[in-house]
């Protein structure tokens, strides 16, 4: 099975059809959360992923743009965002958003927005936090977002601190591999084109943001997944940055959350 995976979405319809349009035909579409949030096209979004029936969970700005949780954390800017999206809402995306669980476990795959020890809000960016997050799920891949940022993380085996062998691994990516014996956890940043076997390991995995992406690469990011060979495929794919930051700047969205989306910070 061919998996699309995408996540981070931002109210970003142009980076979505983007993505949607370079990953061509998949048997499943999987999101990991924050549909919603920044953008200004969050209806379109919400609408275009439940078409091509995506199976999905929550994440933050999805839960704030509908109550569920509380913006006091957000900086003042994603806060204003937030708040004009929820007056946007159709009531019919509304509730499916309202519908979506936080943390999902599907064909053997574990689904978390921020992590799975702590679904909503924790960021996995580093080997310390994903080891302790190995420990808070069963399945052999946890697919996340949140970060913004394409990532892999993997757990060695349980009786060795020995550096697993990086040939699954792809070559572009192997000299960037950080292994910390301590916690028995490596990881790795994932650019585009690097691709990555996961079996033999456990592995926390981020396919990026689709609609902000935070590495300083602009384009658009998302996963491709095949669940026979267990291969999984970073990729990135250029939109139409300029024509996006005019339309947050028509709607009066904050200035910071339109210039952000051309530096990929």
């Amino acid at each position: 099975m061919r998996v699309g995976i995408v996540s981070d979405i931002h109210s970003n319809l142009v980076a979505l059809e983007a993505v949607l349009a370079d990953m061509g035909e998949v048997d499943a579409l999987w999101c990991m959360g924050d549909f919603v949030g920044y953008g200004p096209c969050p209806n379109e979004c919400v609408a275009l992923l439940r078409e091509r029936g995506v199976v999905a969970i929550a994440g933050n700005h999805d839960l704030a743009a509908v109550g569920a949780i509380s913006t006091r954390d957000f900086n003042p800017d994603a806060a204003q965002a937030t708040a004009w999206t929820t007056e946007q809402l159709a009531e019919e995306h509304r509730c499916y958003l309202e519908s979506l669980p936080p943390l999902l476990e599907t064909d053997g795959v574990t689904f978390a927005h921020g992590s799975p020890r702590e679904p909503i809000w924790e960021y996995v960016l580093n080997t310390a936090t994903a080891a302790v997050n190995f420990m808070a799920y069963d399945t052999r891949l946890c697919l996340i977002g949140h970060s913004h940022i394409p990532t892999l993380f993997l757990a060695g085996e349980d009786d060795t601190d020995s550096e697993p062998s990086l040939e699954w691994l792809s070559a572009g990516v192997r000299n960037a591999f950080i292994w910390d014996p301590r916690k028995e956890v490596g990881g790795a940043y994932m650019p585009d084109g690097s691709a990555a076997t996961l079996t033999d390991h456990r592995f926390i995995v981020n396919p990026g943001s689709v609609g902000q992406p935070r590495d300083r690469d602009p384009r658009a990011a998302y996963l491709v997944l095949n669940t026979e060979l267990w291969l999984a495929e970073w990729h990135r794919v250029e939109y139409d940055v300029e024509s996006v930051q005019a339309h947050m700047r028509e709607l009066k969205l904050p200035v910071f959350l339109a210039e952000r989306l051309s530096r990929g910070v």
